[in-house]
Order: C-alpha cells, then sequence, then structure tokens
C-alpha cells in the first residue's frame, strides 16, 4: 500500500510518502517539506502566531494535494513539540482541521522516543542487543532504551536545536557567559533522569538519529547523504569537541557554509551541538552511530504492525 506519513516538527512540515508492506522495508517514493520553524513562530506567552498558523494550514493543505496525486490510500499526520507545547494547540489543531479535512495527531514527548526507538530497532535488529536512542529535534530531545522492540526507558526534554536557538541565541554569535548558561541547563536537564537508562547497564549499541544529529556527524566527517542509507555514519565525541571552539566563534553564515548543513537550520547548530556533547559525556559515549531511520518510519512500522494484527 501506498502511504502518506505528514510530520509536523518543530522546524519542517515534512510529507513522506512510501511504498509500505508487511514483512518488508517501508520504501520512499517520494518526499514534500518545507521549512514551517514553528519552534520560532512563538509569541511571548508560548502561543503559535498567526503567521505560524497559517504557514502550517497552507503546507498541510498543499501536503493533502500531493498525498493525492501521488496515489496514497492512507495518511497518517501528526504533529510533535512545539504544537504539543503551545498555549493555543486545541485552537491550531482545530483550524487546520477546518480549512483542510486533516486531523492532525499530536505526538507525546514519550511517544516520540517510543517510536523512534522502534525503527532503531528495526533498522539495526536484533544482534544489536540493549540499544541507546537519542534523537534531537527542534523542540526536543527525546532518549529511549531497551533490549526488545519497545523500549524499557523513554523519555523527552525540552531542549530542542530550535528552542534553544530562540531562547539563548536570538542576538546571533553567543557569548562566553551565553554558552556557559546553555550548557549548564542542558546538562542539568538530561542529567535529571539520566539513570532511568544507565540503571539498566551501558549499552551495546549508542545510536542518534534525525536531522540535527546527522547535520553535526557531517561536519564532523561522517559520508555526505549522497553516499546512501547504507554507508556506516557514526558521530566522534572527541572529533565534536576538538570542532566545537571554531562552531562557537563562526557567525550564522558562516555555520551556512559547512557540509551538512542547510541556511535554515545553520542558527541551531551550536544548541545542537552543545546537547549532542551532553549526551556523550553525561552517559559516557565515545561515539553514537547514526540511524537513517527515525521517528517517520517509527509510525509507518506500527502503523504496518497494526493492520497485520487486524488482518
Amino acid at each position: 500500500m501506498r502511504v502518506g506519513v505528514l510530520d509536523i516538527g518543530s522546524n519542517t512540515g515534512h510529507l513522506l510518502v512510501v511504498d509500505a508492506h508487511g514483512g518488508a522495508a517501508p520504501l520512499p517514493a517520494s518526499s514534500f517539506k518545507q521549512p514551517l520553524r514553528l519552534a520560532e513562530h512563538l509569541d511571548a506567552t508560548g502561543a503559535v502566531t498567526q503567521a505560524g498558523v497559517d504557514a502550517l494550514t497552507a503546507f498541510v493543505g498543499d501536503a493533502v494535494r500531493v498525498a493525492e496525486e501521488r496515489g496514497c490510500e492512507d495518511m497518517l499526520a501528526f504533529a510533535t513539540s512545539a504544537v504539543r507545547d503551545a498555549v493555543n494547540s486545541d485552537a491550531v489543531l482545530a483550524h487546520v482541521q477546518e480549512e483542510t479535512g486533516v486531523e492532525l495527531a499530536v505526538l507525546s514527548g514519550d511517544d516520540e522516543a517510543r517510536l523512534t526507538f522502534l525503527a532503531v530497532r528495526r533498522w539495526f535488529g536484533w544482534s544489536a542487543g540493549r540499544l541507546a536512542v537519542f534523537d534531537i529535534g527542534g523542540g526536543s530531545l527525546e532518549i529511549a532504551g531497551g533490549a526488545d522492540e519497545a523500549p524499557d526507558v523513554a523519555w523527552s526534554m525540552p531542549i530542542g536545536a530550535a528552542r534553544l536557538a530562540r531562547s539563548f541565541f536570538a542576538a546571533g554569535t553567543p557569548t562566553d557567559d551565553d554558552v556557559r548558561r546553555l550548557r549548564h541547563e542542558i546538562r542539568v536537564s538530561i542529567a535529571r533522569d539520566a539513570g532511568l537508562l544507565l540503571r539498566s547497564g551501558r549499552p551495546d549499541r549508542a545510536v542518534a538519529t534525525s536531522k540535527t544529529f546527522r547535520s553535526i556527524a557531517r561536519i564532523c566527517g561522517a559520508a555526505p547523504s549522497v553516499a546512501g542509507p547504507l554507508v556506516p555514519r557514526s558521530l566522534d565525541g572527541a572529533e565534536l569537541r576538538r570542532q566545537l571552539p571554531a562552531l562557537l566563534g563562526m557567525t550564522v553564515d558562516e555555520l551556512a557554509t559547512l557540509p551538512g548543513v542547510s541556511p535554515s537550520r545553520a542558527h541551531q547548530v551550536v544548541p545542537g551541538a552543545l546537547v549532542a556533547e551532553a549526551c556523550l559525556d553525561i552517559f559516557d559515549l565515545p561515539a553514537l552511530e547514526i540511524c537513517p531511520w527515525a521517528l517517520r518510519e517509527g509510525v509507518i512500522l506500527e502503523r504496518l504492525d497494526q493492520l497485520s494484527v487486524l488482518g
């Protein structure tokens, strides 16, 4: 069956059209995406601004038309941190449904972590043993761990790259005080519940996923996306620490010229790198393997599992 997965993230709206069959890997057929930057379209009260609502509604309407043109028989539509945490979330969702007919399901942070973990487990398989999975989004960081398809532990923290960039780096290149305050906030947030993952013992495999980790890994020497998804990639902790002083001194325009960095996300590179560094340090990990599958694939896989049970 051909399925459209509509992911309204804190940075980007992304429709991924896949050919999905039970027992087979979801095969991407086409992709339609647009920067929305909802995590930065928030007013002083924490509400999505009218400009953000309009951009979101227009994108969802366009995505519906693309899905129809591509022959999708089903569309799984969901929103994550930026919509979930907005004080006017219900009004935003109601407006989108009224204008486009699409009912966006709002995933909890724990569900984001759980579904991303499922995708990583299916990608690496049972031979990977106990997994620890880290996912830096625009609005939040998700962590999950376990030895099965469902994680033993899964939680979310509001320290995504876009949220931190908006809170700490709105004026541009950060000062030393900005960086020190941000480092402290990130590490306190992660360390608060680190024991949930650590008490089960060291993971056999530590994995990172999604755009922010992929970009940072590329800056640190990982293979480019054109090499294909089957090429092994990792984020080396020592190399990240070597690169960080230079990244901290760059302007947004300079960051945008780095390999793997898109101009629309250049301002998020430094906060994303600081979150990645904290994950490596707090959990005493030398490196993180990069998985090409993430939340969208987890949503598809769970849907296929449900159809298999119903069938």
